[in-house]
């Protein structure tokens, strides 16, 4: 048996009491300290303090104060401080809510269409866009230290409605992640989706991600394929780019010593890579970024 190192996407238990119909909390540096995890409720998320990566489903981005996120049932996420240099203060505004805190088919009702599908929205995971991101802030930390349960609950509905009434906003995944076929097959990627991400910067194998699956290397590539519209590798080096690029505009460190630390083994493989899916050298994505920068 292989010894794999590895966050499983664990599930989150979430208990709101029985006198209240959804959660709001405000974390500190805990709430960063989570694993990848899941959970049949919906959550929107706002960073008050920190930055770091967020990974939602196979999307990867950084974050920083003022991120405003929505994820759907079952979407497994976590946030992660960056650790070079050593993390400020970080802390979050979390709401949590099933599908029927309100009552079964509330959200069906012809007043409440936006907000029905701006649910939908969040089984992609939504970003929303820095412009309307500070305002929410606010709105979600008032939201957090309402005692009011019934100003709290109108309070949220009214958030609610006023997003899904914006249109600043992306979906971070092109194919709803959590829209597999069954549970089962659901926890066999989540689980090496968490492979990938504890893992990708240093050794990774096809071998390992088969097994945290419990499928033969060959059935493990086509699942893989036909759920994420990708290949395993082509995931893995995704991640690998990704995590380059943000090293060569937060850092001035060399280019082979970035290759080296986002899981490379050889920096002219880096090179090919790089240049096949930017169109730019990694020096030439750094020098756009810094010159773009002194524009600003």
């Amino acid at each position: 048996m292989l010894k794999i190192s590895m966050i499983k996407a664990s599930v989150e238990i979430l208990s709101p009491t029985n006198e209240q119909s959804f959660l709001v909390r405000k974390f500190d540096e805990s709430a960063f300290e989570a694993p990848y995890h899941f959970h049949p409720e919906f959550e929107l998320t706002v960073i008050l303090e920190g930055r770091g990566k967020r990974y939602i489903g196979n999307h990867v981005e950084n974050f920083k104060e003022g991120d405003l996120v929505f994820v759907g049932p079952n979407l497994p996420h976590c946030w992660k401080l960056d650790q070079s240099p050593p993390p400020t203060k970080a802390s979050a505004v979390v709401v949590q809510f099933t599908d029927d805190f309100l009552g079964n088919g509330f959200f069906d009702r012809a007043e409440l269409t936006p907000i029905k599908k701006l649910l939908e929205n969040s089984l992609q995971g939504i970003r929303f866009n820095d412009k309307i991101s500070d305002y929410f802030r606010h709105e979600l930390l008032a939201l957090s230290q309402r005692n009011d349960r019934f100003k709290a609950l109108l309070h949220l509905m009214a958030i609610l409605y006023a997003l899904a009434s914006s249109e600043a906003y992306s979906l971070l995944e092109k194919h709803p992640f959590a829209s597999l076929q069954t549970h089962t097959q659901q926890m066999r990627m989540n689980a090496v989706i968490a492979y990938i991400i504890d893992n990708f910067k240093t050794t990774i194998s096809l071998g390992a991600a088969a097994e945290i699956a419990h499928m033969t290397p060959n059935a493990f590539c086509k699942f893989f394929k036909k759920s994420t519209r990708k290949t395993f590798m082509e995931m893995v080096i995704e991640y690998r780019l990704n995590y380059a690029r943000q090293l060569l505009v937060q850092t001035d460190k060399p280019v082979s010593e970035i290759a080296f630390e986002s899981g490379f083994q050889d920096v002219s493989h880096f090179f090919k890579l790089f240049k096949a899916k930017l169109k730019l050298s990694p020096l030439q994505y750094r020098k756009k970024f810094l010159l773009a920068l002194g524009q600003q």
